[in-house]
């Protein structure tokens, strides 16, 4: 049962301390969903938090919370409440406020994470950056998980037909779009309950990056895996700060916070889902699982509906404050490719 909102100021603004130095420390709160063994807690926001205690000589300290304070999808609204100092999340959990995120999700953006998410957050920097929908919040990183496949229990998916009328689980309006138009009979659920799903019937398949069929425990029930070049659909994720929070640290604070943050952040998280996926990979084919690429068939109706998909999106520019929604994504194309090319 979700808490109110006003029930949890307690846990909100930085607590201040004495570090061993003497010096007044700001301990900051973190609001983190996923368990303490998963990768994204023990590699990555936990790694970051080291950082930012060593960026700022122990002046800043991060606390990650034995519990969440809310849903997933309430958390970018957590960190600008200030209900948690920092908070991280899916973007599109809330895909009407983040509908200017929503062409990182689309088919073939890309297969390396590490360019994928720093070639986001340079977007972001050049195109999105004090836009309204970002007010209240310091954006801190950005994230992406390397392009997401489909899974099947008992089929290889490589035609159109093969994907026809298959109850596939998904996390997200955009790949219920794409499933819509594939012939695919969409199931919203978690991602973690996949295995359960399949073992009572309820699903077919599901979408998911690789590294999630091995750490939501459902490659004994996911076998059959069609990797889309660039991706079938991807994730889009944040790294956030209360912007009052935010602007009660000094100077000194701040900079050294963003250096370990922004960049430096979204290719850490890159780097680790790409390590993850890796693997993943080898561990899924130790195991005898069936890899599959689609048919020129597939990839010519996935084509056609990217490109039917994107069009509407940035046809609707005016509403989330773009200009010119296809040059952002030129940009972020641009970059991305630079990027991986120097990986």
């Amino acid at each position: 049962m979700r808490q109110p909102f006003e029930s949890l100021k307690l846990l909100t603004a930085a607590a201040l301390v004495t570090c061993a130095a003497g010096v007044q420390a700001t301990t900051l709160t973190l609001s983190n969903w996923v368990p303490p063994t998963h990768f994204v807690t023990s590699d990555i926001l936990q790694v970051w938090a080291k950082n930012v205690e060593q960026a700022t000589e122990g002046r800043v300290k991060i606390r990650m919370l034995p519990k969440p304070v809310g849903s997933p999808p309430q958390h970018w609204e957590l960190a600008r409440k200030g209900i948690a100092d920092i908070t991280w999340g899916n973007f599109t959990y809330e895909p009407d406020r983040f509908k200017a995120i929503w062409f990182a999700e689309f088919p073939f953006n890309g297969d390396n994470s590490e360019a994928q998410s720093v070639a986001l957050w340079d977007t972001y920097e050049k195109y999105l950056k004090g836009t309204p929908t970002f007010q209240g919040v310091k954006l801190l990183g950005t994230g992406m998980f390397g392009g997401g496949a489909i899974h099947h229990s008992s089929k290889n998916i490589v035609t159109p037909e093969d994907l026809a009328n298959q109850k596939i689980r998904m996390g997200g309006p955009i790949q219920k779009r794409l499933l819509e138009e594939m012939g695919a009979v969409p199931i919203a659920a978690p991602a973690p309950q996949v295995y359960e799903l399949v073992e009572n019937g309820v699903v077919d398949g599901s979408l998911n990056p690789i590294e999630s069929v091995i750490n939501f425990r459902a490659a004994d029930m996911l076998k059959h895996h069609t990797l889309v070049p660039g991706g079938f659909y991807d994730a889009t994720f944040f790294l956030a700060m209360n912007e009052g929070t935010w602007n009660k640290l000094s100077e000194a604070d701040k900079k050294a916070i963003m250096s370990v943050s922004g960049e430096h952040f979204s290719r850490l998280w890159g780097s680790e889902y790409d390590r993850q996926t890796q693997m993943a990979m080898k561990a899924l084919k130790e195991q005898n699982h069936e890899f599959n690429a689609p048919s020129p068939e597939l990839m010519t109706k996935i084509e056609e509906v990217n490109k039917k998909v994107v069009a509407e999106w940035a046809a609707d520019g005016a509403s989330f404050n773009v200009d010119d929604p296809m040059e952002m994504v030129e940009f972020y194309r641009a970059r991305y490719n630079e990027l991986k090319n120097t990986n």
